[in-house]
C-alpha cells in the first residue's frame, strides 16, 4: 500500500505544478508526453541521476512539488504514490566514473538516455526543466523553473531524488568514514574534513577541481581538460 500524502505545510500550498504544458502538448496530438529532471549534478561522489515519468490524462496525485521544496519524509511518502500513479516510469543513472571519463553534459545525456530508454514507450515530447536540451532529436520542450511549474517534471524531481539519495544510503555502509548516508555524496563540513584526512573513496568524481590539493591513497587522480565544477542542484 502507498504511503498516505504529507499535509503540506503552509508554505507549499501556493502555486502548485499544473498540467499545462502536458494538456497543450495533448490537445496538438502528442500522445506519450515525458516529464525528466535530474539530480546528483552538484555532487562529489555518487551518480548522476534522471527520471522520466509519463503522468495519466485522467488520474491525478496531488501535493506534488518541486524535491527541493520537500522534506526526506514528505519525498518519501509521494515516491510511492507517483510510482504507482505513472503510466511509465524509469531512472537513469551515470556512475561517479562516467561523470569522470564523459564530462558532465555527456554523462547527463547518457544518463537521460537511459532513462528514456528504460521507460518501454516511445517519448513524442519530452519537457525539461531549465534551458539546456540535454534530450536532442527536436523533441524537447525547455522550461525555466520547470521543477516548480510543471507536474510531470516535478513528479520526476521526486522520483530521481529519492532514488538516488536510496543509493547512497546503501552506499554508506561500503564507504562509512564519507558520511554518504547524512550529506548524500554533497559538500558539508564534515565531508570536507574527511577528504582532507583520508582523500576520496571509490565513488568520488575524481577530475572534479574539489580534488586538488588532496591526499591520494590508491584510488588514482583523473585529470581531464575542462575540469567538472561545483555547481548545486
Amino acid at each position: 500500500m502507498a504511503a498516505t500524502a504529507p499535509t503540506l505545510r503552509k508554505a507549499l500550498r501556493r502555486r502548485p505544478p499544473s498540467l499545462t504544458y502536458e494538456r497543450a502538448l495533448w490537445d496538438a496530438g502528442h500522445e506519450v508526453v515525458v516529464g525528466m529532471d535530474e539530480v546528483g549534478r552538484g555532487a562529489w561522489a555518487g551518480p548522476l541521476t534522471l527520471a522520466a515519468v509519463v503522468l495519466p490524462r485522467d488520474r491525478r496525485v496531488y501535493k506534488v512539488r518541486d524535491s527541493k521544496l520537500l522534506t526526506p519524509a514528505e519525498r518519501a511518502a509521494l515516491y510511492d504514490r507517483i510510482t504507482e500513479w505513472c503510466t511509465a516510469w524509469a531512472v537513469g543513472h551515470a556512475s561517479a566514473e562516467e561523470c569522470d571519463e564523459l564530462g558532465m553534459s555527456e554523462a547527463q545525456r547518457l544518463a537521460a538516455r537511459r532513462a528514456l530508454e528504460g521507460l518501454g514507450v516511445r517519448p513524442d515530447r519530452v519537457l525539461l526543466d531549465g534551458k539546456w536540451d540535454f534530450v536532442g532529436g527536436g523533441i524537447a520542450q525547455r522550461i525555466v523553473g520547470g521543477d516548480a511549474r510543471c507536474l510531470s517534471i516535478s513528479a520526476a524531481s521526486i522520483v530521481a531524488k529519492v532514488t538516488r539519495d536510496r543509493i547512497m544510503v546503501a552506499e554508506d555502509a561500503n564507504y562509512p568514514w564519507w558520511w554518504f548516508a547524512h550529506n548524500k555524496g554533497y559538500p558539508c563540513p564534515r565531508h570536507k574534513a574527511v577528504l582532507r584526512g583520508l582523500g576520496p573513496s571509490a565513488i568520488h568524481r575524481r577530475s572534479w577541481v574539489f580534488m586538488d590539493g588532496l591526499p591520494w591513497s590508491g584510488v588514482p587522480r583523473l585529470i581531464r581538460p575542462d575540469p567538472q565544477g561545483t555547481l548545486f542542484d
